[in-house]
């Protein structure tokens, strides 16, 4: 189910793009501003709108970690800001002085990319916020990019209808025909799927354009051999030209907004229509998924922005890494890492955890020790905190790798115990789960029925000892498979 949970109608003249980072929502319009929200409860921040560009406003995005937001605009410039109080950082120029349609940050936000109306595409330092390299597309507008997961190629759509793939030196590795009547928009999902044939692993990425078409291509990014495009398939669905389109974190669902008013959300790898929404009045030019919540936006040119929320069994961001049953943590990606610590309120360290290639073994693996000295974390609640979620993470895989003994789970919640208490029953339960029994007003044993005597909780030290003995013989024999 989707549920339209707020609308926000600031802006003075269509709305031309939508960006999230993990705690902000960004707009940018016609009207030449760029306005900020708190994803808490919407509001928009004190700094905002930022206003600095002199022409409308096509494109902004977030940096990863989201400290910085790039906007950039007809006047041919692009600008980066400092989310933290809303201060211009730089104001990048287009070499040619052309109308720059898009931009984009890299994953570990080392480069930005800028994208105009005559075909040149700029890389960026983002370091020293310098030009590093420039080229230019062969017929056409640069209107739509897209970096790959690891950062070190990237996709650009031109309105000529070519897509073009580039590695970080501006070579041009592959340039295809993809929409005969222009591309409008591209992204690439950061997650990757295996090819059962060759055991390659592939990402997908998606494009749409003026011939009213969503398409899904399979890239092989290989350092030896250059790079790979396989065309997988064509989504229908709307009758219109699509303006935009974009992957949910996990890769589970992609949305395409049109030129029909509608906005169309797919389930990736069956191509099924999950939703159709069609509250906009005018076309819809943005759509984008959060990367860390259950949340989409789409803004239209009826000066509008819609935020939808999904419910908990839709295959939302995250949700990938709570089926630890399916894949083992062990066999995790660095992604799949990044995904585990958006889920757990960890967003900040994704950049550190990718740049130290921390993926599941070397996530099961930290310690104090680990996250003072190498990962260089300061902060003793936070090291706490990482370390109390890798431990819940260790006990969730041996719940559903091996069957616990029943004497190990608590009545209540039939989980396994952290801290076990004994109540007056003569029974064990996990402290949390009896303390929140008995605060209910609840009086009776959870296992008898009968009258507590007492509400006193005694800590059952001799049954927590026996679960961490069993948690480590389980842990050496994982390690051991």
């Amino acid at each position: 189910m989707a549920t339209l949970i707020h609308t926000l109608a600031d802006h003075s003249d269509d709305v031309n793009c939508c960006a999230f980072s993990p705690s902000l929502l960004a707009t940018c319009s016609l009207d030449k501003t760029v306005r900020i929200y708190s994803l808490s409860d919407f509001t928009e921040l004190s700094y905002s709108p930022l206003k600095g560009h002199t022409y409308a406003v096509h494109c902004c995005c977030f940096s990863p970690l989201g400290h910085l937001l790039a906007s950039c605009s007809t006047d041919g410039t692009t600008m980066v800001w400092d989310t933290h109080d809303g201060q211009v950082l730089a104001v990048l120029g287009q070499p040619s002085g052309s109308p720059v349609r898009v931009c984009r940050f890299s994953p570990e936000s080392t480069y930005l990319v800028s994208g105009a109306a005559d075909g040149s595409v700029v890389l960026w330092n983002v370091q020293s916020l310098k030009l590093y390299r420039s080229g230019s597309v062969k017929d056409g507008s640069l209107v739509a990019c897209a970096f790959s997961p690891n950062g070190n190629c990237f996709v650009t759509g031109s309105s000529w209808g070519d897509i073009t793939i580039w590695d970080d030196t501006m070579r041009c590795l592959y340039n295809e025909k993809a929409h005969d009547l222009g591309v409008t928009c591209c992204d690439i999902s950061s997650q990757p799927i295996s090819d059962g044939e060759h055991g390659s692993r592939y990402f997908q990425m998606a494009s749409c354009g003026q011939d009213n078409k969503v398409k899904i291509w399979l890239i092989l990014f290989a350092d030896s051999l250059g790079v790979e495009l396989r065309y997988k398939c064509t989504l229908s669905g709307h009758s219109a030209p699509v303006l935009a389109c974009a992957f949910s974190y996990d890769g589970q669902m992609l949305v395409s907004g049109s030129v029909d008013k509608c906005v169309i959300i797919y389930e990736t790898n069956t191509g099924n229509i999950l939703h159709t929404l069609s509250q906009h009045t005018r076309y819809v030019t943005t759509c984008v998924f959060a990367p860390c919540t259950a949340l989409l936006a789409t803004g239209s040119m009826d000066k509008t922005v819609n935020i939808w929320q999904f419910d908990s069994k839709q295959p939302c961001a995250g949700n990938t890494v709570e089926k630890e049953s399916e894949v083992a943590v062990q066999n995790w990606s660095e992604d799949d890492v990044s995904a585990w610590l958006c889920a757990q309120g960890l967003t900040d360290l994704v950049g550190l955890f990718k740049r130290n290639n921390i993926d599941g073994k070397e996530l099961l693996h930290l310690t104090k020790e680990s996250l003072t000295n190498e990962l260089k974390i300061e902060s003793l609640g936070l090291r706490s905190k990482i370390l109390q979620k890798i431990e819940e993470l260790r006990m969730k895989m041996v719940s559903v790798s091996v069957a616990i003994p029943d004497e190990f789970l608590c009545p209540i919640t039939r989980e396994l115990m952290k801290e076990p208490v004994i109540a007056a029953d003569g029974y064990s339960y996990e402290k949390e789960a009896m303390e929140n029994w008995i605060s209910n007003k609840r009086r009776s044993s959870p296992m008898t029925n009968l009258p507590l005597h007492s509400l006193m909780l005694t800590p059952n030290r001799t049954l927590k000892m026996a679960i961490s003995r069993w948690l480590e013989t389980q842990q050496k024999y994982g390690e051991t498979t």
